[in-house]
C-alpha cells in the first residue's frame, strides 16, 4: 500500500518548522506578492530559509505563484521563477496558463503543479495540463470520490493527484471569487481576499403586495452568515482516499496559527500512518476528537460522499472551540524550569495538554508553579496581552523545542 504525502501550509518559516516537526512530508508556501495569500508572513528571505531547511531534513517545499496574472506582473513572475529554480524548489503551484508557459520558458527545471484555482474537475482537463508540462494536478474541492477515482484511473500514472482533506472551503468555485474585490476592493484572484463570505449580512425581501417595502430576514441578532461554509474534514475517509491512490493529502490554512497547524497535521499524520500499518483496525474517532479541539467552524465532508449534500453552510459564522485554546510553545526545555512562549493568559491550576509529534494521545498536567522568564521570580499568573510573552514552568516529561501546549479552558 502506497503511503500518500501529507502536505501542510506554511504561512511563515516558523510555521513551516512546526509543520515538519508534527509530521508533514512537504509544505506549500507563497511568495510575498505572487500567491493567493499575500497577507501571510512568508517574505522572500523566509522562503529561502524554508526551502534550505526543508531540504536539510529530507522534506519538500512547493511555492505558490497561483494568481491570475495581469501583463504587468510577468516580469516579476519570471524573476521569481529563476530564483526558485536556483534554490531547487520542489515545485511551483500555478493556475494561469500564461504563467505556466512563462515558468517553463525561464525555469524549465522547476516541476509544475496545477492549482485547484484552475478548476480541475475532469480527466480531460488533467490530461490537458499534463501535456502542457504539469507533474501534478490539485483537484477541485467540489468533486465526489467517484469522480476523483475516475480522474486517477484515466490519467497517466506519472501524473500525480492532490486533494484537500481539511480546512476552509471557499464560497467561490474552486476558490475563484470576485465578491471580495466587489465589496472591499481586494481581489481574491490576486492574493488579497478579505474573506467577504465570512461576514455577517442582513438580508431583506420585498413584499409582493407592497413594492419598495423591505422586510428583514433575520437568523439572529447578528444577522446571518449566508455565504459562510463549514470547514472540510475527511479524517473518516482516509482509508478510501489512500486506497483510491491519491498521491498527496493537503491541509488548508496558511493564515492559521502554529497551534492549529500542529494539532491538525499531527492528527492526519497519525491517521495515515496508523491506517497503512494496520488497515483492519482504523478508528477515525480518536483523530476526530483531536480535530474537534482545534476547529474554527463546524465540520463537513462537503461533496466527497454525496453530490447532493447541502449540510455545509455555516450560518453562525466563526465558531471557535470554547473548551480549548493555545497554551504555549516550548522554546527551551529544562528539567525544572522550561521556557514557554505564550499568547493567552495562564495561571497556577490551569490544565494543559502536551501535543506530542507522531502520537495521537496527549500528556496532561496541571500547572503547579510559574516563574517570570526574566527575573525568575515565582508568580501565580501571567497575562501577555496582544504580544507574545515567555514564562517558565515545570513540564512533566522531556519536551523538544517547538512542541505545542494546549490549554483546557
Amino acid at each position: 500500500m502506497k503511503k500518500p504525502e501529507l502536505l501542510a501550509p506554511a504561512g511563515s518559516f516558523e510555521k513551516a518548522k512546526i509543520a515538519f516537526l508534527y509530521g508533514a512530508d512537504a509544505v506549500y508556501a507563497g511568495t510575498s506578492s505572487l500567491s493567493l495569500r499575500t497577507r501571510a508572513d512568508m517574505e522572500d528571505d523566509d522562503l529561502v530559509k524554508t526551502i534550505k531547511y526543508a531540504h536539510s531534513i529530507g522534506k519538500k517545499v512547493y511555492t505558490a505563484i497561483n494568481i491570475y496574472a495581469w501583463d504587468d506582473t510577468y516580469e516579476e513572475i519570471k524573476k521569481q521563477a529563476k530564483i526558485l529554480e536556483e534554490l531547487k524548489v520542489d515545485a511551483v503551484i500555478v493556475a494561469d496558463g500564461g504563467v505556466v508557459e512563462a515558468i517553463r520558458e525561464v525555469a524549465p527545471n522547476v516541476p509544475i503543479h496545477i492549482s485547484t484555482q484552475a478548476n480541475i474537475v475532469s480527466s480531460h482537463t488533467a490530461n490537458f495540463w499534463h501535456k502542457n508540462g504539469a507533474e501534478r494536478v490539485i483537484l477541485g474541492r467540489e468533486l465526489h470520490k467517484d469522480q476523483i477515482k475516475e480522474i486517477i484511473d484515466n490519467t497517466p500514472a506519472e501524473l500525480e493527484t492532490e486533494i484537500f482533506v481539511h480546512g476552509a472551503i471557499c464560497f467561490g468555485y474552486s476558490g475563484r471569487c470576485f465578491l471580495s474585490d466587489f465589496l472591499a476592493g481586494r481581489s481574491a484572484n490576486l492574493g488579497d481576499c478579505a474573506q467577504s463570505c465570512r461576514w455577517a449580512y442582513n438580508v431583506y425581501v420585498e413584499e409582493n403586495n407592497n413594492p419598495g417595502n423591505l422586510m428583514p430576514v433575520e437568523y439572529d441578532e447578528k444577522g446571518t452568515y449566508i455565504f459562510s461554509s463549514k470547514d472540510l474534514c475527511l479524517i473518516k475517509e482516509i482509508p478510501e482516499i489512500i486506497e483510491m491512490g491519491v498521491d498527496s493529502l493537503k491541509i488548508e490554512g496558511r493564515l492559521k496559527t502554529s497551534y492549529y497547524l500542529a494539532s491538525v497535521v499531527n492528527a492526519y499524520r497519525n491517521a495515515i500512518d496508523d491506517y497503512v500499518a494496520d488497515p483492519e483496525n482504523y478508528d477515525y474517532t480518536k483523530y476526530l476528537k483531536e480535530l474537534e479541539k482545534t476547529k474554527t467552524r463546524s465540520l463537513t465532508t462537503f461533496y466527497f460522499n454525496d453530490r447532493n449534500n447541502k449540510d455545509f453552510q455555516e450560518y453562525e459564522g466563526k465558531q471557535y472551540n470554547p473548551n480549548y485554546e493555545f497554551g504555549g510553545i516550548v522554546n527551551r526545555y529544562d528539567e525544572e524550569k522550561s521556557l514557554i512562549e505564550i499568547k493567552n493568559k495562564l495561571q497556577i491550576g490551569d490544565e494543559l495538554e502536551i501535543i506530542i509529534p507522531h502520537r495521537i494521545d496527549t500528556v496532561n498536567f496541571k500547572i503547579e508553579q510559574l516563574w517570570d522568564a526574566e527575573t525568575d521570580e515565582a508568580i501565580d499568573h501571567v497575562n501577555p496581552g496582544r504580544a507574545a510573552q515567555c514564562v517558565k514552568m515545570k513540564l512533566p516529561i522531556k519536551c523538544e523545542d517547538g512542541w505545542i501546549l494546549r490549554r483546557k479552558k
